[in-house]
């Protein structure tokens, strides 16, 4: 009866919202025809389906039909919704799943509330990691060597380099030993910190080079969230974590320098970068796929194209896999500062992109469209042609993009009625419609 109470007249109102959304009918057939769900079983199912498909923002609205249906959720249905909604960086919804969770007599377990930790880092939120900290404490759930990370990772996350430096004393004066995850969390912290130090390059490579000191036994251990298909560099929100999977992409035992050499780029400290590149080289290895994306954003980034087009040129000639995240590196530094030779080259590299078969999906596509429709001046060529490709491909872009690129048409000299701003208008119109719904709902605690 709390429950139900709740669920009309509390905050979020999930019952209403449901009932809003969708109509009741005595005949069964109609009603098997309407639900997607009709136990626990198969509820869980489609909320693999949606996380594994990156559709984050349906999460809740299963979960209201799910409760409409008089289905109850069990560990692994709120295990799915949290998960989830750390892949989705939606804060609100994850604390939303963890008070439901606790409604029904369940306890989080430790996995899922490092899975919360995690969401914070990603929504750059420092204070309510303590707050789960307390909670676990509260609840005798017992924090393990990755909740530690997370909550490093987490502030650093914010630029809390004091309460990084603290947890890190903490963990040292415990007796644990910092691992590749700690040093990588130290690198971010100092370049989340605002103002920056003047001599945080130099910083940058001192914990690339005493982190060499880690070995494979001071893992953290992710047994279980690799069962969940969870790597430490997805939890820790590490920039390496969407090409982690990817075979022959990266080293996995490069982590501090994948986040120093991110780091450096972000800097455009050509020194820097070539420092640590200088590092590596005496260590015996050579840069991986992710560290030569960052030598080449570096140079592009500090205005030396030509040494950007040297790099990738000098890859595909050592007969290397060629991937379609190296084009885009290259066309994303080409258009930096929109001059005619970079827009030039960017068109160039588009056009032999395509050619080889590398196909633009929504987000590589969003991204690359939201940078070419900052040009001012000019034709508008590459954004023209990267919203072609990926209408060829029926890649719906992001809502930032599609808002860039409509507001860069009205911008230049062409007739309301043009077949391509009507589309482009209407693509606006539907994403607006699907993203924005309503007020924000209110933070946890």
């Amino acid at each position: 009866m709390n429950f139900l109470f709740r669920s009309v007249y509390g905050p979020n109102r999930t019952l209403l919202r449901a009932l809003g959304r969708r109509q009741f009918s005595d005949s069964t057939a109609i009603k098997a025809k309407r639900n997607y769900a009709e136990n626990v079983s198969e509820y869980n199912t489609v909320l693999t389906s949606i996380v594994t498909k990156r559709r984050y923002f349906l999460l809740r609205d299963v979960y209201d039909d799910m409760m409409l249906d008089g289905v109850q959720p069990t560990r692994d249905t709120f295990e799915a919704l949290i998960m989830g909604t750390m892949r989705g960086a939606r804060l609100q919804d994850a604390f939303f799943f963890r008070d439901e969770m606790k409604a029904m007599g369940l306890v989080p377990e430790v996995a899922l509330y490092n899975f919360l930790i995690s969401t914070c880092g990603k929504c750059k939120n420092s204070n309510l990691p303590i707050q789960i900290l307390e909670e676990m404490k509260r609840y005798d759930v017992k924090p393990n060597g990755q909740t530690y990370v997370c909550l490093l990772n987490a502030c650093a996350a914010a630029g809390r380099l004091e309460q990084v430096l603290a947890i890190v004393r903490d963990m040292t004066a415990a007796g644990a030993e910092l691992n590749k995850f700690c040093y990588a969390g130290l690198i971010i912290a100092h370049m989340n910190k605002m103002p920056r130090a003047d001599d945080i390059a130099t910083k940058i490579i001192e914990l690339a080079e005493q982190s060499k000191g880690w070995s494979s036994l001071e893992e953290s251990g992710n047994t279980g969230n690799t069962m969940l298909g969870i790597s430490e560099e997805e939890l820790y929100n590490l920039p390496t974590a969407e090409f982690v999977h990817r075979r022959f992409f990266l080293y996995r035992q490069f982590t501090v320098y994948h986040v120093a050499f991110h780091a450096c780029a972000d800097l455009r400290n050509v020194e820097a970068i070539e420092t640590l590149l200088e590092m590596l080289k005496k260590d015996g290895k050579t840069p991986d796929i992710f560290i030569t994306m960052q030598i080449m954003r570096c140079y592009m980034r500090a205005g030396d194209i030509d040494r950007g087009v040297q790099i990738f040129e000098d890859y595909l000639k050592e007969g290397k896999l060629p991937v379609m995240e190296l084009y885009v590196t290259l066309i994303e530094g080409a258009m930096i500062g929109y001059t005619p030779r970079g827009m030039q080259l960017a068109q160039e590299t588009l056009v032999n992109m395509t050619s080889r078969n590398f196909f633009l999906n929504s987000k590589v596509g969003s991204d690359l469209l939201l940078a070419a429709a900052g040009e001012k001046t000019g034709g508008y060529t590459n954004a023209n042609y990267i919203w072609d490709l990926m209408q060829s491909r029926k890649a719906v872009p992001s809502l930032a993009a599609a808002e860039a690129y409509y507001n860069g048409l009205k911008e230049r000299e062409i007739p309301e009625d043009d077949p391509r701003l009507l589309l482009v208008s209407r693509t606006l119109h539907n994403l607006r419609s699907r993203f924005r719904t309503g007020p924000a709902r209110p933070l946890p605690y």
